[in-house]
């Protein structure tokens, strides 16, 4: 048996949770061809929204803690679309990361980093991507980040 999304992340300590439905009129996740989109997901541990803005009470490490679980969430949604299959993915291609941050906060692109970095960690080479971390006024539910994604998958049977 190949090993799953699920049990990587345990490796590494966290729990996958069950993939999120949509909170409104889209899809989580779209697959063409060989490609993956996964809708975006916010920042959310053991049930709980983590909240908050960067640059307004927030820490950069907070923000890197909250990248992290919205990235587990991505995964979630990765593991839902492919049987859990850590092998079905060739490659993340793509991460959008948007960040909850005060006009005069300038260090999206580390707080983005807890979310790039479980990707490296999860999938290894094949989840090295390109990025890009933007800072906005606010998103749903009052998360602190939430992130998109761009994920080659192997080739449907």
């Amino acid at each position: 048996m190949s090993e799953t999304i699920a049990s990587r992340l345990s490796t590494l300590g966290h729990r996958l949770p069950e993939a999120s439905a949509p909170a409104a009129n889209y899809v989580s996740t779209v697959r063409a061809g060989n490609l993956l989109v996964v809708s975006g997901q916010i920042s959310v541990r053991n049930g709980d929204v983590l909240m908050g803005t960067l640059g307004a009470g927030i820490s950069v490490e907070e923000g890197r803690l909250a990248a992290k679980y919205a990235a587990i969430s991505v995964l979630s949604q990765i593991a839902a679309a492919t049987d859990g299959s850590l092998a079905a993915v060739r490659r993340v291609v793509r991460l959008g990361v948007f960040i909850a941050s005060t006009p005069g906060f300038a260090e999206q692109s580390q707080a983005a980093n807890g979310a790039s970095d479980l990707f490296v960690e999860v999938f290894g080479e094949a989840g090295r991507h390109a990025r890009a971390a933007v800072g906005v006024a606010a998103l749903p539910a009052g998360a602190t980040v939430e992130i998109d994604a761009l994920v080659e998958l192997e080739p449907a049977a």
